[in-house]
């Protein structure tokens, strides 16, 4: 069981990673589509001049100032969310960010030739934009990626990622769900396994 955990993690990780936000405050772009392009071209800058822990904490950084990480922290958890406490909640939060950080890091340089042209950005209620993009990776093979953009007043932030049409916020969700139902029904395993991938 914990092997397909982490190899469907390590998939969701690989595709979530085309989704990472810029390093500049997120404000600064007020065009969606632009902001991910922009995003890109930064990533793509990460895999040609980071390495190791300083690669992993700038990724950290991108996470922590551009993606919606407590949005995705709930979905990922689901009803799961609601029944831990506030401390565990804490401590999945950080364990997420340091473990998707540290997967991140280990694929960037595979998008440093890779190229993405936006073909679409539809505006929806809220502040949400859907980006949907077209990645072309060094060796001609294309994937549609479709970014969701949410903006409530205080700049972008990533709330999901669809690649293929398959949300990966729904993968996360159903492999989290699977390793707690394995574990007794607790939060706490999947809090500890990932806290260990991200040192490992």
């Amino acid at each position: 069981m914990r092997k397909v955990f982490h190899g469907l993690l390590a998939a969701a990780a690989a595709a979530l990673l085309f989704a990472l936000p810029a390093l500049t405050p997120a404000r600064a772009a007020a065009d969606p589509g632009q902001f991910v392009k922009n995003v890109t071209g930064l990533l793509a800058d990460i895999g040609r001049t980071k390495s190791g822990p300083s690669r992993d904490a700038a990724v950290r950084e991108v996470l922590r100032n551009n993606f919606d990480l407590a949005y995705m922290a709930r979905v990922a958890l689901g009803s799961h969310w609601t029944e831990a406490s506030e401390a565990l909640r804490a401590r999945f939060l950080a364990a997420l960010e340091a473990a998707e950080a540290r997967a991140y890091g280990e694929r960037l340089t595979r998008l440093a030739a890779s190229d993405v042209t936006i073909d679409k950005v539809d505006a929806r209620p809220n502040g949400v934009s859907m980006v949907k993009a077209v990645l072309t990776q060094a060796n001609g093979s294309t994937t549609r990626i479709e970014w969701e953009v949410h903006d409530n007043g205080r700049g972008a932030r990533i709330a999901d990622l669809k690649v293929a049409g398959v949300s990966m916020s729904q993968i996360k969700r159903s492999e989290f769900n699977l390793y707690i139902q394995s574990n007794g029904g607790q939060v706490e395993p999947l809090v500890r396994e990932l806290e260990a991938r991200a040192v490992r």
